[in-house]
């Protein structure tokens, strides 16, 4: 694997949510990679960006981070209008995916198969205000036994579409009323190391 790109998805409300933890997580697997000498290249979606880059930055990447609070059961909606524009560019430029895999003479061909982004992979590392028992348990009202994943699965349907393997996601739960750094810190560390073992013994041509 030789390059990285981290999307910070945070999206600042003054005095709710200042982003602290979302920088950090993004800062410590900029510096994992780095000291893995994988180059990294970053965009903060609440600082602005170029879509043209951002098609760009797809294409020389061989894994996507995305790093995001989870507002709402759902991304903050900037990164909705980033993946938008980016997405919309990168498929109707013909640079990340043909088409959306019909074509008129198969129209019955596997919708999201069009992809040309494959050999490439991508993870959500996601904050949560949610507790943890509250996914993967039947017990549950909000998710009844559904995990944090399938909240997400719209976001990550999206790069399935354009091709990319999905790895399962980091989370940090409970992230408001019972807050542990150090304990997320010290997970995603483990986490990174584990996903780039598993991304060295991929087959994916890429990503070996």
């Amino acid at each position: 694997m030789k390059e990285v790109l981290i999307i910070n998805a945070h999206q600042k409300y003054d005095g709710i949510s200042e982003g602290r933890l979302n920088k950090t997580l993004a800062q410590q697997a900029k510096s994992f990679f780095r000291d893995h000498d994988i180059r990294v290249s970053e965009t903060i979606i609440d600082q602005g960006y170029d879509v043209d880059e951002e098609v760009e930055k797809h294409l020389l990447s061989d894994l996507v981070v995305l790093q995001t609070p989870v507002n709402w059961a759902n991304l903050p909606w900037s990164y909705k209008k980033y993946a938008d524009e980016v997405f919309n560019k990168g498929l109707f430029s013909g640079r990340m995916a043909t088409n959306d895999g019909r074509t008129p003479g198969d129209p019955a061909k596997q919708y999201g198969s069009g992809g040309l982004m494959t050999g490439k992979a991508m993870f959500i590392s996601a904050t949560w205000n949610a507790p943890q028992d509250c996914f993967d348990n039947k017990e549950q009202l909000w998710m009844l036994g559904g995990s944090a994943d399938d909240v997400l699965l719209n976001v990550t349907l999206n790069y399935k579409f354009f091709g990319y393997e999905i790895l399962p996601g980091y989370h940090c739960f409970d992230v408001l009323k019972n807050p542990k750094p150090e304990h997320y810190f010290e997970g995603y560390g483990t986490y990174l190391s584990h996903t780039l073992q598993q991304l060295k013994a991929t087959k994916i041509t890429h990503l070996s």
